[in-house]
């Protein structure tokens, strides 16, 4: 019966965790960019680390606080003097020995303390919670860095693809043209040259194709990464290309203005100058006083038997000042490097805002120009296009020379890697702009 019982929950617990990891870990996804990126702030582990580092800032700055809480102890002793102490006094020129103590004896009691004024404890407070919000925006930024990331890489793929797509049917045109020059060469209307010239260009493009195979399934893996999934993941991209170009509307990007207290990059500068101010106040704070209180009560007994212990209380209220008088210059020197890294702070805010108005400028050029780019090699493909389809009439009439024809194919797919490449740009620069802008 054991056997039996054995043999049906073993195979039933195996097909329960490969049930339990399939969920887990989806064997495929269909995404489109939108839920690519929702999925990455989900899963992405530089995400999940900087919620990690949300959580301890939150924790420590408790911790900071409970520093100068109010605590409260209990302690308890026990002892049995194996040999109690003894001294000689003299009484009169005679020396005696007295016993001081008794066999036994124990202690037991309680004390709560708390601070009553310490600068460095307010500062640290402050500080601590200056320390979360700083977490708080590194999540920010990472998420803000994740989706940039995220949405680069679903664009590349796409591009990807669509140039795939280009080569395909270039290779279908050039292997038609190879069996008409072929066909032409066996009755004497071509030479071998021509072949040969066919034979070579459908060899590099099938060569361009497979590089592009290997390019493909390189940024597949790199999405696989930031999504946070398995590399056996076989991951189905839903949206389109060419609706993605359309929908961007440039002007009315180009319309928005840049708001510099919006930007993640200005807010951390910003908060670590706060941090370095309160560094600097932490320096200058230890040169206050501090000022503790405590009080305690504690009952403690006696006896040389364990039955007959005689017990008596003590308690106590206190206060306990400090008062910092000389440091040796070390505080001094404290203070003058916490003054110079506020300092420095204050510059470095100063300089990355520049940057960020300059950079918003120039990314409002990119877009411009990446727009322009964009329309000239749309129709460039097109009058690409059409020259090659005439010089391939003017070939298969004899018009035309297979040299004229390779020039012409080599144009079109030249005109059609530039307008993948203007679109791909577009599409980087609406990110980086995006980015800036603070849409993510």
């Amino acid at each position: 019966m054991k056997r039996r019982l054995s043999a049906f929950i073993i195979p039933a617990f195996i097909a329960a965790g490969q049930w339990v990891m399939a969920q887990e870990t989806p064997a495929s996804l269909s995404l489109s960019v939108d839920q690519a990126v929702e999925y990455a702030l989900d899963r992405n582990k530089s995400v999940a680390s900087a919620k990690y580092d949300l959580l301890a800032s939150e924790k420590a700055k408790w911790e900071a606080t409970a520093a100068g809480l109010p605590s409260v102890d209990a302690s308890a002793s026990f002892n049995n003097n194996l040999a109690v102490m003894t001294r000689i006094i003299d009484f009169n020129g005679v020396p005696t020995p007295i016993k001081f103590g008794t066999k036994y004896d124990d202690a037991y009691g309680i004390s709560a303390s708390t601070l009553v004024f310490n600068a460095p404890w307010l500062v640290g407070m402050q500080t601590s919670r200056l320390a979360a919000t700083l977490a708080s925006q590194g999540l920010t930024q990472t998420k803000i860095e994740t989706t940039e990331s995220v949405i680069n890489a679903y664009h590349l793929i796409l591009t990807v693809q669509e140039t795939i797509k280009v080569l395909d049917q270039n290779l279908a045109n050039l292997n038609e043209i190879l069996a008409s020059t072929k066909a032409m060469y066996s009755v004497g209307m071509a030479e071998a040259t021509d072949v040969d010239q066919m034979q070579s260009n459908v060899s590099m493009l099938k060569n361009t194709r497979s590089s592009m195979e290997r390019s493909m399934e390189l940024n597949y893996n790199m999405l696989r990464f930031l999504l946070g999934v398995d590399r056996g993941t076989v991951i189905t991209l839903t949206d389109k290309l060419d609706d993605i170009v359309t929908g961007i509307n440039v002007e009315a990007l180009a319309a928005d203005e840049f708001n510099l207290e919006n930007n993640i990059s200005y807010q951390l500068i910003e908060s670590q100058v706060k941090m370095s101010e309160l560094s600097l106040k932490g320096a200058k704070a230890t040169a206050f006083p501090t000022l503790a209180g405590s009080i305690y009560y504690t009952k403690t007994g006696m006896g040389n038997k364990l039955g007959s212990m005689q017990y008596f209380p003590y308690s106590a209220v206190g206060f306990q000042l400090q008062v910092p008088i000389l440091a040796s210059g070390s505080r001094y020197a404290k203070i003058k490097k916490a003054q110079i890294n506020y300092e420095k702070a204050r510059n470095t805010e100063s300089m990355v805002s520049d940057q960020l108005l300059i950079q918003e400028k120039q990314l409002r050029y990119n877009l411009l120009s990446a727009n322009d780019q964009y329309k000239s090699q749309k129709e460039n493909i097109e009058i690409a296009a059409r020259v090659l389809n005439s010089i391939q009439n003017k070939y298969n009439q004899g018009m035309a020379s297979s040299l004229d024809l390779t020039q012409a194919n080599n144009n079109y797919l030249t005109s059609q890697s530039n307008y993948l490449n203007a679109i791909l740009n577009l599409l980087q620069t609406k990110v980086s702009f995006d980015k800036l802008m603070n849409k993510y």
